[in-house]
């Protein structure tokens, strides 16, 4: 199988690994499965650090994707396509622009999005696959 890891569901396997469900713990675990983090998460979390709404301790942003690969996971680059075919997404659930983004990359991937939030399940009508 095929994941993607929301931002909280990226920082809670690295730093507080008992927030995750055990559906979403067992599937990242797995050795069998391929789990994906997007670069729009690293994005995300530089934002919400420099502003100030969000601290990771001793951890830095810039070291995040060599903890990713690390954890043995795969890095997700946004491509020019997906940035061009954002707008197709119908379900206007989310004014997140970084979860949209995630959903949209979920979706164009055919990925299984790992994530707590429960109104990103209410995107299943636009394709996409979540599991908590």
């Amino acid at each position: 199988m095929k994941y993607l890891l929301d931002t909280h569901t990226l920082i809670w396997t690295i730093l507080e690994s008992s927030k995750l469900s055990c559906k979403a713990a067992d599937a990242i675990s797995n050795k069998t499965n391929q789990i994906y983090v997007s670069s729009i998460t690293f994005w995300e979390i530089c934002i919400k650090m420099g502003c100030g709404k969000l601290v990771l301790g001793s951890l830095k942003s810039e070291n995040l994707p060599k903890i990713c690969r690390n954890w043995g996971f795969q890095l997700l680059a946004l491509t020019p396509d997906q940035a061009s075919t954002f707008q197709q997404i119908t379900a206007k659930h989310h004014k997140d622009p970084f979860d949209r983004m995630l959903i949209w990359q979920s979706i164009c991937h055919d990925l299984i999005f790992i994530t707590d939030d429960q109104n990103i399940g209410k995107y299943k009508s636009d394709g996409l696959q979540v599991v908590w």
